[in-house]
């Protein structure tokens, strides 16, 4: 009879929860705004500049805005080769542009499933858990074992000790295992990669 009063209690936060955890795991692209931001006000500064020292008789910094339309206009002269590398790279840029604008950017974290608490947990913290019980199982140095953690999957690098196969099964093995109980989310692939070239012992 108390899970039914549990349960209720819960719902209510479910929205509040999936708020906090979508601002823990993403970041804003602020720093990507402000970049497009700068080099925007720089050619508005230097455009403004070059109109003002012509008002002025003045030399310009670089080109004339007369010089600057000329050259715009006389574009059908240059090579369609160059023409189309051009169009492709802004075509390019604007894409790049387009999907930094309409996609969130990613925190190197991931959430522990829980229905009661939002809990996060660096992806350093699950890349030092999974190389110390990689270290463990495969019997190698914990200084010759690197994991690196993207969205979904967890990658382990392993350099032997000359002389000392890896079973590398094992260590895949012993890592889904230790995924699979910290009960990720987004969930994580594995995948072991041994050195062909071992480490000389001391």
């Amino acid at each position: 009879m108390n899970s039914v009063p549990a349960d209720r209690s819960s719902e209510p936060m479910t929205p509040i929860y999936g708020r906090i955890s979508r601002r823990e795991l993403h970041s804003p692209r602020s720093a990507a705004a402000i970049a497009v931001a700068i080099v925007v006000i720089l050619l508005c500064g230097w455009l403004g500049t070059e109109i003002v020292l012509l008002l002025i008789d003045q030399p310009p910094l670089l080109v004339t805005p007369a010089e600057l339309a000329a050259g715009v206009a006389s574009v059908s002269a240059v090579p369609a080769p160059l023409l189309t590398a051009i169009a492709l790279a802004c075509s390019l840029l604007a894409i790049v542009l387009l999907v930094v604008a309409v996609t969130p950017g990613r925190r190197a974290r991931h959430l522990i499933d829980s229905e009661r608490t939002v809990t996060v947990v660096d992806d350093e913290v699950i890349a030092s858990a999974l190389a110390g019980r990689a270290a463990r199982v495969g019997g190698i140095d914990p200084d010759s074992t690197r994991v690196s953690i993207s969205r979904r999957l967890a990658t382990v690098h392993l350099v032997p000790t000359s002389g000392q196969p890896v079973q590398r099964d094992s260590v895949q093995q012993a890592v889904h295992d230790q995924l699979d109980g910290l009960r990720l989310r987004p969930t994580l692939q594995t995948r072991v990669v041994v050195a062909r070239s071992g480490k000389v012992g001391t």
